[in-house]
């Protein structure tokens, strides 16, 4: 089997940005959170977050979806 590789990021790691920022694979290699980027965005559910944030990633865990939704942010899929 084909198993996708993702360059992975926890919300956890979301939750020093400012409520309103638009989060993507370039913006958070700008920001140091990630630094190195060989694959898509894959958001997983580890820890928690409360700023709104607008995340545009290649897959979302039902977990990572649901924190950034609760918080007031949205979760948008890109290719």
């Amino acid at each position: 089997m084909n198993q996708k590789i993702y360059t992975i990021v926890n919300v956890e790691d979301l939750a020093d940005l400012a409520a309103g920022t638009e989060v993507t694979l370039d913006s958070l290699l700008e920001a140091g959170i990630l630094t190195t980027a060989k694959a898509p965005l894959k958001v997983l559910g580890n820890g928690e977050i409360s700023n709104a944030l607008t995340v545009r990633a290649a897959a979302f865990t039902k977990s990572a979806k649901a924190k950034i939704e609760e918080a007031g942010g949205t979760c948008e899929v890109v290719s």
